[in-house]
């Protein structure tokens, strides 16, 4: 059983939950002015515009901040530590607050490219992470 906080999706966020279920990471796109933004909001912040689309994300990116835990805020989080948790920029453009898996926190470096990982947490959710770039 998954003992960790679990997202709670709002109007604005069901379909990137939804995409996420189905392993898509889905991102709100200005049809006015191609704007990608997160977090998901019912005008654009660019040209405030209403008209958006969903699209899917390649799951590309780079680190563009990190911190690494050694301190449990939540119980559930104990057994992780030390974990990363970082502010990844996807090549779409918008940036996404995620974990860094599959390296020790050690080897983290912003600019680092990564790529999308899923973790099924439930039968409902999944979680977006990322994990360092690999050929």
């Amino acid at each position: 059983m998954y003992s960790k906080p679990l997202p709670r999706p709002n109007a604005d966020t069901k379909e990137f939950w939804k995409g996420c279920r189905e392993h898509e990471l889905r991102f709100q796109k200005c049809k006015n002015c191609d704007h990608v933004r997160w977090p998901p909001s019912v005008i654009c912040p660019q040209c405030h515009s209403f008209e958006a689309k969903w699209i899917v994300s390649g799951g590309t990116g780079a680190i563009y901040s990190y911190v690494v835990y050694h301190i449990a805020f939540h119980p559930a989080f104990k057994k992780d530590l030390p974990y990363a948790t970082a502010v990844v920029k996807l090549a779409e453009g918008p940036k996404i607050l995620t974990n860094i898996v599959g390296c020790r926190p050690s080897e983290l470096f912003c600019e680092m490219p990564v790529n999308l990982v899923w973790e099924d947490v439930s039968e409902t959710v999944s979680l977006p992470k990322f994990t360092p770039f690999k050929d």
